[in-house]
């Protein structure tokens, strides 16, 4: 049977809503891309002004799951700075690594053709991660991306008729997240055994 519950308790439960306004990314740089990408890895995180938190669900037969299936892409959009175009600059610059611009002369080839670097070469196996908090960063949840790299940039539209914020929509693909809380405690699953017997005792 239900216990009744105070104002205060139906205070804290229920007017208390994370707010969607409170979060940071980090964008990762492979290793040897650092040199290639260089640039203010700080001021490209602070520019990111929306993400998504992904999603995953189960693959099923009829009668159990067998595995987990992820969101095959995060979509993440950067306000462009005036001053160096950061966040173009950044993810041009690795996706023309990734397919093997290493000569932007020759690109303007008709014959040109394309050689593809290895994976190994221009995936970051870690340190892709949304961090969601609170106003009071007391409570937050933090998802890490493994093996990452940018798989698209949307096109930007320009235009005379009345300026806004230009943005940069780049979306980056990953084979699995691992999602950690933060500042809590880690969560412990029982054993078949343990479960068993805490049915038993219910």
């Amino acid at each position: 049977m239900a216990s009744p519950k105070s104002v205060t308790q139906i205070k804290n439960s229920l007017l208390s809503p994370s707010l969607t306004s409170h979060f940071e990314v980090e964008i990762p740089v492979p290793s040897n891309l650092r040199g290639i990408l260089g640039t203010n890895q700080e001021q490209l995180n602070l520019l990111c002004s929306e993400a998504s938190l992904p999603g995953s669900s189960l693959a099923t037969t009829e009668i159990h799951a067998y595995r987990r299936i992820y969101d095959d892409r995060i979509d993440l959009t950067f306000y462009v700075d005036s001053g160096n175009y950061t966040p173009i600059r950044f993810f041009e610059n690795w996706i023309s690594y990734i397919v093997g611009e290493t000569n932007r002369d020759n690109l303007m080839n008709t014959n040109y053709s394309y050689r593809s670097q290895y994976p190994d070469e221009y995936i970051a196996n870690q340190g892709l991660k949304v961090r969601k908090f609170e106003r009071d960063y007391g409570r937050s949840i933090e998802y890490e991306f493994v093996r990452a790299y940018p798989l698209a940039i949307t096109s930007m539209p320009v235009t005379y008729e009345g300026s806004s914020l230009m943005t940069c929509n780049v979306s980056m693909t990953y084979i699995r997240y691992v999602a950690r809380p933060l500042n809590t405690p880690p969560i412990t699953v029982p054993t078949p055994g343990q479960q068993a017997a805490l049915n038993i005792g219910g």
